[in-house]
């Protein structure tokens, strides 16, 4: 028989997949309850609202992915460049599969969940991107006049804003229409320009056969 820590984890997982796919108001705990063949009573047992879903289910995917990430960064057998890419293809698997909907219903109907998420992103950049960053200025992989502060400030602000989905919207329209792609790939190109700018030629081409 399972333990109650497993239908936690299978619960979590089926509430986070509906979150991505429907969006967090499009999503009931009929829809959850139903997904995973149990009762809405006995769904209730573990978590007592949506709410308390939507929060548990993005706290155990920032801990999975950061634990990612820092072993991407702590591996001593992996060459700058490839930390990048490998990062970057990372943050995309995570970005990908999410209904930008989910974001716009986050900020609006969970704000404690979106500044969270705003913070993790902050210390997230500060902790591990900042890191990234000092390991390719000792290695003479990154251009010595670049700012490294200013870089890991640029990619959280990169991240946040194509989290928010009122950046986009201060933009006119014929803009956003130009923008047809994810928010994955918004993510990845977006990020990929502000490396790209700060790395050394021999960085550069390591970076684009990573």
């Amino acid at each position: 028989m399972p333990n109650k820590a497993s239908i936690e984890s299978k619960i979590l997982d089926v509430a986070y997949k509906l979150f991505m796919q429907k969006g967090y108001r499009q999503t009931t705990m009929d829809d959850i309850a139903q997904m995973l063949g149990m009762s809405k009573k006995t769904l209730y047992k573990y978590y007592p609202g949506k709410l308390e879903l939507l929060a548990a289910s993005f706290e155990l995917t920032r801990t999975k992915l950061t634990a990612k990430v820092e072993a991407i960064v702590e591996n001593r057998y992996i060459s700058f460049p490839l930390k990048l890419k490998s990062t970057l293809i990372v943050m995309a698997s995570v970005l990908g599969p999410i209904n930008p909907e989910l974001f716009e219903d986050i900020r609006e109907q969970a704000p404690d969940i979106w500044r969270g998420l705003e913070e993790y992103i902050n210390e997230s950049a500060y902790i591990r991107v900042k890191k990234l960053m000092e390991q390719g200025i000792s290695e003479g992989l990154i251009k010595p006049s670049v700012n490294i502060n200013l870089v890991v400030m640029l990619y959280a602000s990169a991240v946040k804003s194509l989290m928010d989905p009122k950046f986009l919207a201060q933009f006119p329209d014929d803009i956003q229409r130009g923008v047809k792609i994810s928010p994955a790939e918004m993510y990845d190109q977006a990020i990929t320009i502000i490396y790209s700018g700060i790395l050394t030629d021999e960085a550069r081409n390591e970076f684009a056969n990573a």
